[in-house]
């Protein structure tokens, strides 16, 4: 996306946590275009988004949750090496709270699933994570949990004797991988330092407050009621108290914010302060 559209999203993310009057005053005064956008300018922005750089790994998984084939089919890139993921979404495998039917699979060919080794399949799943002693082999054992009761299957084993440190260590970074799991897997710092390398976030709060650049952690979430919508909230309300006490309805302010974005390498908060103090 252009730097213009950039900035355009990404103001209007923030522009989104005020109210309709206010939203109107601030965009006439610093030029950003009025209203709503309609279904066909949500769609051309779903597909613009194919050339984004890859979000964090829970990002990837907060859209995966609305089980929806089209998203899917946007999102495929996204997941990259996780062969686990390429898996389970060319199977149509759910992943949204309590959904259990399978998914459509007509934008991810099925030829596109990464094969397994037959060596790992002989051994099954828990004897695969159990013989891994590398972590290329830890995660191509990894790769073979897909579906909520594999995760059980896991849990279960891990229960009944620890799983060896590279087979944690190759689950805990999936993001699916269920948090009470991935406690259970460890916390040492080094464990919590792989976990950030990967991309895996407590929730979209710690997103939207912690990562950088601001315009391309705003620049998802402006997309957020569209490709997360269950969980887009969690990072507005982070947001909104700091764009009330340090934007607020000030133009001047929210003109210094427009000016900042484009080349600002900070997280979103540190943008509305750094706006907010020079104003």
């Amino acid at each position: 996306m252009g730097d213009s559209d950039t900035v355009q999203q990404a103001v209007g993310f923030l522009l989104g946590l005020t109210d309709e009057d206010t939203a109107e005053r601030i965009r006439a005064r610093i030029g950003l275009p009025r209203g709503a956008e309609n279904a066909a300018a949500v769609q051309r922005r779903l597909n613009r988004a194919w050339t984004w750089p890859p979000a964090p790994a829970s990002v990837v998984l907060w859209i995966l949750e609305q089980d929806d084939p089209a998203l899917n089919a946007v999102v495929w890139r996204f997941v990259g090496n996780d062969l686990g993921l390429r898996r389970a979404l060319a199977r149509g495998v759910p992943f949204g709270p309590g959904r259990t039917a399978p998914l459509p699979t007509r934008s991810v060919h099925e030829r596109q699933e990464p094969d397994i080794p037959e060596s790992y399949v002989r051994h099954g799943l828990v004897g695969a994570l159990r013989r891994a002693n590398s972590m290329p082999s830890a995660r191509a054992a990894a790769s073979m949990v897909l579906t909520r009761g594999d995760w059980k299957t896991v849990g279960a084993a891990h229960d009944e004797r620890a799983l060896p440190g590279y087979a944690r260590w190759a689950l805990s970074v999936r993001p699916d991988c269920p948090p009470a799991l991935r406690a259970r897997f460890g916390s040492h710092p080094k464990f919590t330092h792989r976990l950030r390398q990967a991309g895996v976030l407590d929730g979209p709060a710690a997103y939207a407050t912690g990562h950088g650049p601001a315009s391309r952690v705003l620049e998802v979430l402006s997309l957020g009621h569209v490709m997360f919508p269950a969980r887009v909230r969690e990072a507005e309300d982070a947001l909104r108290p700091l764009v009330r006490d340090h934007l607020g309805g000030r133009e001047e302010a929210w003109a210094v914010l427009a000016q900042l974005i484009g080349t600002f390498h900070g997280t979103a908060p540190e943008l509305v302060v750094t706006a907010g103090a020079i104003a």
